[in-house]
């Protein structure tokens, strides 16, 4: 143990780091979670911290499991997400991405759970068992559109306009992790 703590700030304890854990949700994991945790993923590997990271994302309801398997993201989203490159690296390929419903493990195991509507944060709380540290927050409560929803491309079909709104939450929520110093800012 002495050995180690005379390391330092060497590579190994870089190593050990503890994650920034985060994990998207929406309501059925085929549209705005999973747009919402690929594209934090390709904007944390372009600025080569992706391994300070553990992006997931979820669903509230199981409409979109099947006899215990989740359906794939939804064509148009996967459309969206490769329009902007994004599912070209072994990092943000998405191609095996299944939805899966939120759980109350999620909850300690996550340190942000950040949802896409106001619907989805009561029902992650119904499910985790509560919001007792804070944990639970819309995506775009990090941008000045505070409270405001990441309108559903399922019924809206504008696929453009959530992939819109989801870069400006994560561009936001990367920049109160900067501000914290959780994370380097971007030179």
């Amino acid at each position: 143990m002495e050995a180690f703590e005379k390391q330092g700030n060497t590579r190994e304890n870089k190593d050990i780091q503890r994650k920034i854990k985060v994990l998207m949700i929406c309501h059925g994991n085929i549209c705005r979670s999973p747009i919402s945790e690929f594209v934090l993923k390709d904007m944390v590997e372009k600025r080569g911290i992706q391994d300070q990271f553990e992006i997931a994302s979820a669903a509230t309801s199981t409409e979109e499991i099947w006899g215990g398997r989740g359906n794939p993201i939804y064509p148009p989203a996967q459309a969206v997400l490769r329009e902007h490159g994004i599912g070209k690296t072994a990092y943000t390929n998405f191609s095996n991405k299944r939805a899966r419903q939120v759980t109350r493990a999620d909850y300690e195991h996550y340190d942000y759970l950040l949802c896409a509507d106001a619907a989805n944060i009561r029902n992650t709380i119904r499910i985790t068992g509560g919001d007792h540290q804070g944990k639970i927050k819309l995506l775009l409560d990090f941008t000045e559109r505070s409270g405001r929803s990441i309108a559903d491309p399922w019924y809206t079909d504008r696929f453009d306009e959530t992939y819109r709104d989801v870069v400006e939450g994560c561009t936001a929520f990367l920049k109160t992790l900067e501000r914290q110093g959780v994370i380097k800012p971007r030179n």
